[in-house]
């Protein structure tokens, strides 16, 4: 079975988070279970010369939006048996950032969606399973059912949808939209939203069927308080909607071979995760205590991710003789709030902040924290909570999305579970999670190890997720 992948985002080459995971890890799961696979993506500005060096320049053509004839550069990287595919396009992707907002954006990706279909038709390169993420390219749907179908090339290509944030939906005006692709009324009509159309929907409308990234995900965003207006449409799909829990790259999440850390560790020895703990500690400037729980938050700083309910909490879980480390960027108030405290006199030697996004910093932040913590008010799936795991940096997290896929909560009766958790989205209940979390960590050494090892040794990775969208693609491609 051939599949291509299409995205706005895909690790290594450009990540501004989940997204680019989930594209950048998925093929290669796909193809260890026989899928034929390629990825395509735009190429932007901000994409490493290491990767722009390996490109081969397949083809270009123009495309027509609205009165212009636009240029499309198709450059290729052959890699492990996967084709990545660029879409080039200096006017749309030479800027020195991945995404904007306004017209611009929308012409953006409108262009993206239908250089995309242009490029499978000049190339030959349509396959049996187009996989789309997210409203960026949603419309590709809708130009396939509206406009492609004629051609035979296209006649019994499926679409499957994944929604990964439900709360961006690229909105633009229909005048502008239909002047750009020729959607046509009926078109329009179908993914008309409060004077808008809405990118997000037309994949929910047009798409043979619409997944998530979680089971729980899938279940929430079908009732008003998640479904971000768009719940009694996602409810009326009569085959409903698929939550498949992302997974991570075990290889690359390794503490056993992970070269951003200063000692290596595994779920039998953790003596080097004492080190690393020991040098975050000093890295930090927190202070250096092997007996004080650090508490790492890892994350872009929005309310989304309970960043709220943190600062809520922080002067209980100081009191607790808790170290707080912080690291992401932002909502400036919350980037404001964070450094203030990490800077004062009274957060001195207990709260760390560093507002930048690093990599091998973070890497650092799971392998050297005792506690990791996400009270998110809502998550797709999450991705941070299971490299905590991976790290042994024991979760505590908001029963929502893949949050409640993943982390099970721990039961002193049995000794089970993976993490500790908490159902209402309330400062009071993450400080009784992180009260009891600590308790353990303080009284039980030899409990919180082996609740830390079963955290380390839970199967997150993309094997079985892989298998179930193969299932998927075989299952709707059966329907024609």
């Amino acid at each position: 079975m051939k599949v291509m992948l299409i995205a706005s985002e895909c690790a290594p080459f450009i990540k501004t988070g989940g997204l680019a995971d989930v594209v950048g890890a998925l093929p290669a799961a796909l193809k260890k279970q026989g899928a034929e696979v390629s990825v395509l993506i735009p190429k932007y500005s901000r994409i490493a010369d290491e990767y722009k060096s390996c490109m081969t320049h397949v083809a270009d053509f123009y495309v027509n939006l609205g009165w212009r004839s636009q240029y499309v550069g198709i450059e290729l990287i052959e890699q492990d048996g996967i084709n990545w595919y660029f879409i080039d396009n200096e006017y749309y992707f030479k800027q020195d950032y991945v995404y904007c907002e306004g017209d611009f954006e929308a012409e953006r990706f409108c262009f993206f969606c239908r250089a995309a279909l242009e490029m499978m038709l000049m190339l030959h390169l349509v396959p049996d399973i187009i996989h789309l993420n997210d409203w960026q390219t949603g419309l590709i749907a809708l130009l396939l059912n509206e406009q492609y179908r004629v051609c035979p090339e296209f006649e019994r290509v499926k679409t499957v949808f994944t929604i990964h944030n439900l709360r961006y939906q690229g909105l633009m005006s229909p005048q502008f939209a239909n002047e750009l692709l020729s959607i046509g009324q009926h078109g329009l009509s179908k993914i008309e939203y409060y004077s808008h159309i809405n990118a997000m929907k037309a994949g929910i409308v047009y798409a043979d069927t619409v997944t998530t990234v979680s089971p729980t995900y899938a279940w929430e965003i079908t009732t008003p308080m998640y479904g971000e207006t768009l719940d009694g449409l996602l409810s009326s799909r009569t085959d409903g909607i698929t939550g498949i829990l992302n997974g991570i790259d075990r290889k690359s999440y390794n503490p056993w071979t992970d070269k951003a850390l200063c000692c290596r560790y595994s779920k039998n020895s953790f003596t080097g995760k004492y080190k690393c703990k020991a040098a975050l500690q000093k890295e930090l400037g927190l202070t250096e205590d092997p007996f004080v729980p650090v508490a790492a938050v890892i994350s872009r700083l929005t309310n989304q991710k309970g960043l709220d309910l943190v600062l809520s909490a922080l002067p209980g879980l100081l009191d607790m003789g808790v170290q707080i480390a912080v690291l992401g960027m932002g909502d400036r108030s919350l980037e404001d709030r964070f450094g203030f405290l990490a800077n004062s006199d009274y957060g001195r030697g207990r709260i760390a902040f560093r507002c930048e996004m690093n990599e091998p910093l973070a890497r650092r932040f799971y392998a050297g924290a005792d506690m990791f913590l996400m009270p998110s008010a809502f998550e797709p799936c999450g991705l941070s909570q299971m490299i905590a795991l991976r790290y042994g940096c024991v979760p505590i997290v908001r029963e929502t999305g893949g949050l409640a896929d993943s982390v099970r909560p721990y039961n002193k009766f049995t000794d089970d579970g993976n993490g500790f958790s908490f159902h209402n989205y309330s400062a009071n209940e993450l400080y009784e999670a992180c009260k009891t979390a600590v308790e353990l960590y303080r009284n039980d050494n030899e409990a919180w190890k082996r609740l830390a090892a079963r955290a380390m040794d839970t199967d997150l990775g993309w094997d079985e997720s892989a298998k179930k969208y193969l299932e998927l693609y075989h299952r709707i491609d059966e329907r024609y």
